[in-house]
């Protein structure tokens, strides 16, 4: 018998086939955009550019400003923490991997799910269940994710006026909200379902708000002035 007869023997195994593979594509597309994280292929003595800035720049401003007799006493940026709250689909895994999956495009580091430390029966969440996703960015990924942020991500929020500047914790930390994580270029719309919030937190070295906000601005930060 030939192999075209043995292959037009079943055409309802072939038909099972093709129908595994239509899921399978269906699957992918609604699982968030999808990048692989590893190592990040860069140039010799490659330094990012906000980095280089502080190094450069910030610093010296801030030694003038407040009159740091040690180069030791600037303040600085120790990491940026993202964090998308899911908890509406917390009794669907499909969408907290695709959040999932949206923040590890956001940050460039694979994101981890967070999960309820208590049950709540209002909200119909177990303690245990998968509620969000987080991820904490240090170093270059870090400095890149706040150059991203300032010069693309906020440029496209719909009627940006600025950010709040009346957002500080009193200990040289800030945070911020975005209404929606597709505002970042990293973000495949086709393969987004869902429209997610995001919280960023800024920790920084500085021990008042006034250093903290006048190292952020150093970075160009869009604070609101009224």
């Amino acid at each position: 018998m030939s192999d075209a007869g043995s292959k037009s023997k079943n055409p309802h195994e072939a038909a099972k086939a093709d129908a595994k593979a239509a899921k399978a594509k269906r699957r992918e597309v609604n699982a968030g955009t999808q990048v692989q994280v590893g190592e990040h292929a860069r140039e010799a003595g490659y330094v990012p550019r906000f980095k280089k800035r502080y190094n450069e720049v910030i610093k010296a401003e801030l030694m003038k400003k407040f009159g740091y007799t040690n180069i030791m006493q600037v303040p600085k940026l120790n990491k940026v923490v993202l964090n998308i709250g899911a908890g509406e689909a917390a009794s669907d895994g499909k969408k907290i991997t695709q959040a999932q999956n949206d923040l590890t495009a956001i940050a460039g580091q694979k994101a981890v799910q967070t999960r309820a430390k208590k049950a709540i029966a209002t909200f119909k969440i177990r303690e245990g269940l998968p509620i969000g996703t987080k991820v904490t960015l240090r170093g270059d990924l870090m400095y890149e994710f706040i150059d991203r942020l300032i010069t693309t991500a906020l440029p496209r929020v719909r009627d940006f006026r600025g950010i709040n500047p009346k957002s500080f914790d009193g200990r040289g930390n800030y945070a911020m909200g975005m209404k929606e994580h597709v505002v970042f270029l990293e973000i495949d719309y086709d393969k987004t379902e869902s429209v997610w919030g995001m919280d960023i937190v800024f920790n920084t070295s500085a021990k008042t708000d006034e250093e903290a906000r006048a190292l952020l601005e150093g970075f160009q930060f869009p604070f609101t002035t009224n």
